[in-house]
């Protein structure tokens, strides 16, 4: 089976990273809006124009399933793009959602979900934890994390820097936090150690491999698996990122 994998930019490669290593399909087609990342600070009209592009790209590269890697696409466009596809289409979102509902099972555990201004302008994820019986959800934008990640700041005094802004003034500690935003994970150990081990981390790619084998009972495949790299913009960077990440 080949596997579409679409994100904004480079952060969905942490998704792309899960699925590899889960070794559930033979291709992977992975394609990245580098030219008009980020789609966190963008209207929904735009965020769906641009979603919909994406999708005439893997029509044509004749995906058998297409993971929509972004948060901010998965909690405006994912409907849309499930209606106009030829092939299912699965987002993030719900499953983080089923992720937290697995491994959180008294309802007034605290959630924190951490993403793009977008992703928690549309609610997505505290409607959806609300609706599962959750009882304490809170969303942050901490939108600065995205281009430290791009620069390649994992860890270190920047970061710590930018926890201190966003968590300082958090008035509860975590039982989960969902890494709502696909850079997030490049910098999950930073932040587990600022939480502490008793915080859950949410990844969107380790939820939705597990969605998806159980949806479709995936096995591991034993052979060769075959990786191709596309971007709007400068897909040479991408490799190289690729490469590190991966």
């Amino acid at each position: 089976m080949r596997l579409g994998v679409f994100d904004s930019g480079v952060g969905g490669l942490s998704v792309l990273k899960s699925l590899l290593q889960a070794k559930l399909f033979k291709e992977y087609i992975y394609y990245g809006d580098t030219a008009r990342v980020p789609y966190g600070v963008k209207d929904k009209d735009t965020i769906v124009k641009f979603s919909l592009e994406a999708l005439d790209f893997f029509k044509e590269k004749k995906v058998d399933m297409l993971i929509i890697a972004c948060n901010t696409v998965s909690a405006y466009a994912l409907e849309i793009l499930k209606a106009n596809a030829p092939f299912p289409v699965f987002g993030v979102i719900k499953a983080g959602v089923l992720a937290v509902k697995n491994s959180l099972k008294n309802k007034k555990s605290k959630i924190l979900v951490i993403a793009t201004k977008a992703t928690v302008d549309s609610h997505a994820y505290k409607q959806a934890l609300l609706k599962e019986g959750f009882l304490w959800v809170e969303e942050k934008a901490t939108g600065l994390f995205v281009p430290m990640v791009e620069e390649g700041i994992f860890e270190g005094p920047f970061l710590n820097s930018a926890f201190e802004y966003y968590f300082n003034n958090l008035e509860f500690k975590p039982d989960a936090l969902i890494l709502a935003c696909t850079h997030f994970p490049l910098i999950s150990n930073a932040l587990q150690q600022h939480f502490g081990k008793q915080t859950k981390l949410i990844h969107s790619g380790e939820a939705i491999t597990l969605q998806l084998q159980k949806e479709f009972y995936l096995s591991q495949i034993q052979e060769n698996v075959n990786v191709e790299f596309y971007a709007s913009s400068d897909v040479e960077n991408l490799k190289k990122i690729a490469k590190l990440w991966l």
